[in-house]
């Protein structure tokens, strides 16, 4: 079977314009980033998966918390901060810390930008 060079051009195209869909806008005003940020943080945080992983380990820690959390240019994580808490079990804060800091957000920043946002969470 003989493929067409205009049907390859047309697939070409459709996965070019698949991927520029696929891309994550960038953010440039803090109102924005928080929002995003505390949307994404407790969509994480409320996930059958994480809960799941801390009934696992930490069913008993109720209570909660403040933290700074840091967005570099990427949409990676790049600091996690305990301001304040209820909670005084420092291997559930470390769990916390290290479950949110493989997260990427669905978006990026400016060039050179970063923002902490100041989160609050009750368990």
């Amino acid at each position: 079977m003989k493929v067409q060079p205009v049907y390859l051009l047309a697939f070409f195209f459709f996965i070019l314009s698949q991927s520029s869909w696929a891309q994550r806008p960038v953010l440039t005003d803090e109102e924005q980033v928080t929002e995003m940020v505390t949307k994404e943080v407790d969509e994480m945080y409320h996930s059958e998966e994480f809960i799941k992983k801390k009934n696992k380990k930490f069913a008993e820690v109720k209570g909660a918390m403040v933290v700074d959390i840091g967005v570099v240019q990427s949409g990676k994580v790049s600091s996690f901060f305990k301001v304040d808490s209820e909670i005084k079990d420092i291997d559930f804060i470390n769990f916390m810390s290290d479950y949110i800091l493989t997260h990427k957000f669905k978006f990026k920043l400016q060039k050179q930008q970063r923002y902490k946002v100041r989160y609050s969470i009750t368990f």
